[in-house]
């Protein structure tokens, strides 16, 4: 009977000490306003009756003073200026001419840096060039086919090597021809 009193009596104890720490932290957070704010009110009103700072003025703005360049007529924005000049009195013709008739081959499409020389193979008593394209496979070409983008022409091949003429655009409208000599590559790949 001492222990049912005894377990009884505890959670009674236990609701009475928590509604006593409740009550005196009420009294304590009560204690801290006691309603008058008389104190900040009077701090405000000090501190409007002070004299406002000036305001520094805004920065003058100097007016935008245009520049002519001389001799500079040209619109920057005109789309026509990206077009080359077809001026024929500035042309100058070394005499070479395209064949534009003649059907591109496959190795035109690659540009001749990206194009290596890996081997040679002899096929009905002429040499063949083995040539590399960026992707991997390997093209036979002999003399007188093209290569790369600049009509690439092969003259001649050798076991190391082989050469070509080109045709590029001179500058002035028109073309002139430049020997190419591709070395047979030593990379492993």
């Amino acid at each position: 009977m001492k222990q049912d009193k005894l377990i009884k009596i505890t959670p009674l104890y236990k609701k009475a000490s928590l509604s006593l720490c409740l009550l005196g932290i009420l009294s304590l957070l009560s204690g801290c306003n006691d309603g008058s704010i008389e104190d900040l009110d009077e701090y405000f009103a000090t501190e409007r009756a002070k004299p406002a700072a000036p305001i520094p003025p805004i920065p003058e703005v100097k007016p935008y003073l245009r520049y002519v360049y001389p001799e500079h007529e040209k619109d920057p924005f005109d789309v026509a200026m990206l077009t080359p000049e077809t001026d024929t009195r500035k042309v100058i013709d070394s005499g070479v001419v395209l064949d534009t008739t003649r059907v591109p081959e496959f190795l035109e499409g690659f540009p001749l840096d990206s194009l290596k020389m890996v081997g040679t193979v002899e096929k009905d008593k002429k040499l063949w060039a083995l040539i590399k394209i960026p992707d991997g496979a390997i093209q036979s070409v002999k003399t007188g086919n093209y290569m790369g983008q600049n009509y690439g022409k092969i003259i001649s091949i050798t076991d190391a090597s082989m050469q070509l003429k080109e045709t590029v655009p001179n500058g002035l409208g028109g073309y002139k021809e430049r020997d190419i000599s591709i070395e047979l590559s030593q990379e492993e790949d």
